[in-house]
């Protein structure tokens, strides 16, 4: 079977990685793919919001199966427009995949389904949104209603730091129409873990919980970024909790949609709290995350195309997703000055020799005459499996150090509240 994936980052890499290990993927194809996934997919120069594009160019190669990833394309409707010229694909339509490309939306489907979340209000005029800021006061955080590349929330300790968040997104236009509505909330106590859920409308299938770490620096300090390291499985998410999740939070998501006339077939990412009156709702994504598809799907042991049509064609029911009895960490190495400026094109050094020890997901790279470039903010997802936490982390990191490029920045603390790096 020929496949397509769309996207160009280390989300991408470990799901071409992935569906490589299917015996029924005979050629795999992604559009537009980086560099690294150029070494097991051909990468086709077409850009993952170019919807005409992905429809020509899967209907040129007859493209069988297309993997549509990222949230831009997905809030745009590429999977209506596969579909409706015949190819099959995976991921919500349009419709569905609104819970993420709006929180305004998602926040207003929780409170009409008592799915728990943070209080909030929405704003659309800034001096509204000021006026109930200086009401509520601080800490409080700060949203943009539409997709902002994952950086679109604030978490402001201070008055001055929230007014100052409101002016960026719906005055400056910080994300362009994307904050031209904020969603204001009350600030939610508690550790933070993500579940992402493979559903068809009908039946869930968690995948092993995930932590991964927003914040540019070490300690969880600096700006947010779009995840600088993610490990999984999460010790505090107990089999007890995970039911408790089920009933209270991801049947009750999937039902709502249903009951609004937005089936949800594709991967849910739940950003949860576990806050003192219990689990909560953080956000809502309608795809896989990143980084935490890296280290959950180098957990996956069931051929992942399988579980991709078995959604497509609502039978996920019928499958049995598997899972090794391990741990994985992901360690992001970023360019220096991520997420607000950086500068690309630096020749990357080390990476065989640390791929003896982990597996090295692309992000931002570019490969030029046998040699890897970076080029982006995040530029690789350094993975490793092991039988222990410590045992992963320690072997991503000892793979980290292996490789170098100018200006590299990574954080050393990923899974610190696993157990304490040494």
């Amino acid at each position: 079977m020929r496949v397509l994936v769309i996207g160009s980052g280390g989300r991408e890499h470990a799901v071409c990685a992935a569906l490589k290990k299917s015996p029924r993927v005979t050629e795999l194809l992604c559009a537009p793919g980086n560099g690294g996934i150029s070494e097991i997919a051909e990468c086709v120069p077409v850009k993952a919001t170019d919807i005409e594009g992905v429809v020509a160019l899967a209907k040129e190669r007859a493209v069988v199966y297309v993997v549509v990833t990222p949230d831009d394309p997905l809030a745009l409707g590429m999977v209506d427009a596969l579909e409706a010229a015949g190819i099959r694909a995976f991921g919500p339509r349009a419709n569905a995949a609104i819970i993420e490309a709006s929180k305004v939306f998602s926040k207003s489907l929780m409170k009409k389904y008592g799915i728990p979340t943070a209080q909030w209000e929405s704003f659309d005029d800034m001096e509204e949104a000021l006026a109930y800021l200086r009401k509520v006061g601080a800490p409080i955080v700060v949203k943009a209603d539409g997709l902002a590349l994952g950086k679109g929330v604030v978490v402001a300790e201070t008055l001055g730091e929230a007014e100052d968040a409101v002016r960026s997104m719906m005055l400056d236009k910080k994300f362009g129409q994307s904050g031209a509505r904020v969603v204001i909330e009350e600030r939610m106590t508690g550790p933070e873990l993500t579940v992402l859920c493979f559903t068809d409308g009908k039946t869930i299938v968690q995948m092993p919980s995930s932590r991964d770490h927003k914040r540019a620096y070490d300690d969880d300090k600096g700006p947010n970024t779009g995840g600088m390291g993610a490990f999984c499985p999460v010790a505090d998410y107990t089999p007890e909790l995970a039911e408790r999740c089920l009933h209270e939070i991801f049947v009750p998501t999937v039902e709502a949609m249903n009951a609004e006339g937005r089936k949800f077939k594709g991967v849910i990412y739940f950003g949860l709290m576990l806050t003192p009156d219990g689990p909560k709702v953080v956000e809502y994504n309608a795809r896989f995350g990143d980084p935490e598809t890296q280290p959950v799907l180098s957990l996956l042991e069931t051929d992942l195309l399988d579980v991709f049509e078995a959604v497509t064609d609502e039978r996920l029911a019928d499958i049995d997703v598997k899972w090794k009895d391990a741990f994985a960490c992901c360690v992001v190495i970023a360019s220096g000055g991520y997420p607000v400026a950086y500068k690309s094109g630096y020749e990357i050094h080390g990476l065989d020799e640390a791929g003896k020890l982990a597996t090295v997901f692309h992000a931002g790279t570019k490969a030029e005459n046998g040699k890897f470039y970076t080029n982006g903010g995040r530029v690789l997802g350094v993975t490793a499996v092991a039988g222990s936490m410590e045992e992963a982390v320690r072997t991503a990191y000892a793979a980290a150090d292996k490789i170098s490029f100018e200006n590299m920045h990574m954080r050393r603390d990923i899974a610190k509240s696993a157990f304490t790096v040494r």
